[in-house]
């Protein structure tokens, strides 16, 4: 599902939001969102789509080199993915049970995707990010790192599961290798496994690591970029590029657009969000 990036206006902008609020009888979409569409144009593109925000700053011999708009959702679709965050009296989003070994994971007919990072990535803050049309659900985040010692389930409506893993690294649990791949290789209806590379640092040796997992297993993987607001635009741009040309050279089954996100601004959260909804088929 691609669609043709709206360019919009303040008076374009407000229109959207009119039409998403007739939509909001079906579909639902947040309060949140309906305030993202009335900021001027620029502020609503680094918040929405902060890689073509990127864009801009790219000297014109590099741009070939970013895969920018492959999904390119509208914004009424991202408006649409919203409600499958949004709690309902019939679609409750909850924290399930956490698990060490994949005999103990729920059974769920739903499909399923997981979230896997280096120690103090900002995995959990970005899960709390993607839930926080929620906030009666609890997802706990630490400070230090390592916190995460079990596979987290969440129930995000009727819509998908959501999995927490642990993280590698530093302060990882003993079994993390059983029990990642065990998931990862035996989890029949694991529809997409994102990959949290820190957008400060880079890919670290670790991180090769789960990459290394994911290729051999044959599994479709995304790769997110944390933190992006940690980072002065020059650093940020670096970074992109060199992870860009590690995806389209060193990978296979990597998704070829990367996915910056803040967790404290909220960039990136919303397309995220609608891509969610869209690999797990709930983006109608």
């Amino acid at each position: 599902m691609a669609a043709p990036r709206l360019r919009l206006g303040v008076g374009k902008l407000f229109e959207m939001s009119l039409a998403l609020g007739r939509l909001s009888r079906t579909y639902s979409t947040s309060q949140v969102f309906a305030e993202v569409l009335q900021l001027p144009t620029r502020q609503l593109t680094k918040l929405v789509y902060p890689l073509q925000e990127l864009e801009r700053h790219l000297a014109p011999n590099t741009r070939p080199e970013l895969n920018l708009r492959i999904f390119d959702p509208s914004l009424e679709d991202i408006g649409r993915a919203e409600s499958c965050f949004s709690a309902t009296a019939r679609s409750r989003i909850e924290y399930l049970t956490s698990a060490v070994r994949l005999d103990h994971a729920p059974d769920l007919p739903r499909p399923e995707v997981c979230f896997i990072g280096r120690s103090n990535v900002g995995k959990s803050s970005l899960i709390k990010a993607l839930l926080s049309l929620a906030p009666e659900v609890e997802v706990r985040v630490s400070k230090k790192p390592g916190h995460t010692k079990k596979m987290n389930f969440f129930k995000v409506g009727k819509y998908f599961t959501l999995v927490d893993m642990p993280g590698y690294g530093y302060r990882a649990p003993e079994d993390f290798v059983d029990m990642v791949e065990t998931y990862l290789k035996e989890r029949r209806n694991l529809k997409r496994t994102f990959l949290l590379v820190d957008s400060v640092v880079g890919i670290q040796k670790t991180d090769n690591i789960a990459i290394e997992m994911c290729e051999e297993f044959a599994l479709p993987y995304v790769m997110v970029l944390t933190k992006i607001d940690k980072s002065s635009k020059g650093h940020l741009l670096k970074q992109v590029l060199q992870i860009q040309k590690f995806v389209n050279t060193q990978t296979q089954g990597c998704f070829p657009q990367l996915f910056p996100v803040s967790s404290v601004t909220y960039s990136g959260i919303h397309l995220l969000r609608c891509f969610i909804a869209s690999i797990t088929g709930n983006l109608h």
